[in-house]
């Protein structure tokens, strides 16, 4: 009988229409990761945010036709991940499932789909490459919370320099390089969602591994020569957040006289984020300030180099532990320890 292997994609989701934005944002802020107070002051906070947040979320949505892609596309990644499975894992038989944090579908549709499916072994693989407390470790422990099965998880908590996920966006950088106008000084910026530096000082390792995968690529022959600078998007609130932000960036690339490339370096699939904020509203920013010319990178997607690179970490963590990538100690890492 073929050992039967449950991959599940782990990720945060996203509004399928008008009427689910505000709902999507509620379930986001009330988020012990996200807002960090204590219940009933959480969900009073979550419910305020949403409230007031939903009308701007959703003239940003009605540019994507109401809606946000995120799910499209990681259904496609799917297809894709278990096509290139049933290949390298022949006697295996492979089901490959999704669990959405904050909209469907949500973990809870996972737990039945992958109980339904009553695997031998499952694997948690979340499309974060960076990890954070954030996002995987809030996904990681939502399935834990959930999930009463016996299979006890193999958990993918990071992959910052995996060389798929590298050689991946080093092709799409040389593709968009390749598009832009000759002889132009171009600067790279590899633009993350930002992280309230609160939660960075209490140990989250996600900067560290956003730097970590951008000197990867950046170590490539092909790009080694190129200039570059890290930023940060989607500030929310007055708090202090990871800097510098896209638009001081866009200022200096803007004073240095450089064209700007944009490489969203930690979306794995297109989002509000990369299609309204760096398609749209930097690029008018760009554009107001004088910049020669300004590129935007797609993300990894479906690209062949990607999907291979999240194969072999998962053949890889069928064979031997997940490895740690965590850049020091101090951190709070899944890898090193579980959220609280």
């Amino acid at each position: 009988m073929q050992e039967k292997i449950a991959v599940l994609l782990l990720n945060l989701g996203g509004p399928d229409s008008p009427e689910a934005v505000r709902p999507f944002l509620y379930n986001l802020f009330s988020d012990p990761a996200i807002i960090r107070y204590p219940w009933p002051f959480r969900q009073f906070i979550a419910w305020l945010i949403s409230k007031f947040r939903a009308p701007k979320a959703q003239k940003i949505y009605a540019k994507l036709g109401g809606k946000s892609p995120l799910l499209e596309n990681t259904k496609a990644q799917t297809a894709a991940l278990q096509q290139v499975l049933q290949k390298t894992l022949p006697d295996q038989q492979i089901g490959v499932f999704i669990a959405m944090r904050y909209w469907h579908p949500l973990t809870e549709q996972a737990v039945q789909d992958v109980t339904c499916f009553n695997p031998d072994r499952l694997i948690l693989l979340p499309l974060y490459p960076q990890f954070s407390t954030t996002t995987t470790a809030s996904s990681f422990k939502r399935w834990h919370d959930l999930f009463k099965g016996k299979q006890q998880p193999i958990e993918i908590c990071c992959y910052p320099a995996q060389p798929g996920f590298i050689s991946a966006y080093g092709d799409l950088i040389s593709q968009s390089l390749a598009e832009m106008p000759e002889n132009l000084d171009v600067r790279l910026l590899f633009s993350a969602h930002g992280l309230p530096q609160k939660i960075v000082d209490t140990g989250d390792p996600y900067p560290l591994h956003v730097e970590k995968s951008v000197q990867s690529i950046m170590a490539l022959p092909s790009l080694c020569h190129l200039d570059y600078q890290i930023c940060y998007q989607s500030r929310v609130g007055p708090m202090q957040w990871l800097g510098p932000n896209v638009e001081t960036a866009l200022q200096k690339a803007a004073d240095d006289q450089k064209a700007v490339l944009v490489i969203p370096i930690s979306f794995v699939s297109e989002h509000s984020e990369t299609l309204v904020e760096l398609d749209i509203d930097f690029r008018d920013y760009a554009k107001s300030l004088d910049i020669s010319a300004y590129g935007r990178v797609p993300t990894v997607s479906c690209h062949p180099d990607f999907i291979k690179g999240l194969a072999c970490l998962v053949q890889e963590s069928l064979s031997a532990p997940p490895l740690k990538n965590c850049p020091a100690q101090g951190v709070k890492c899944w890898c090193e320890t579980a959220y609280d």
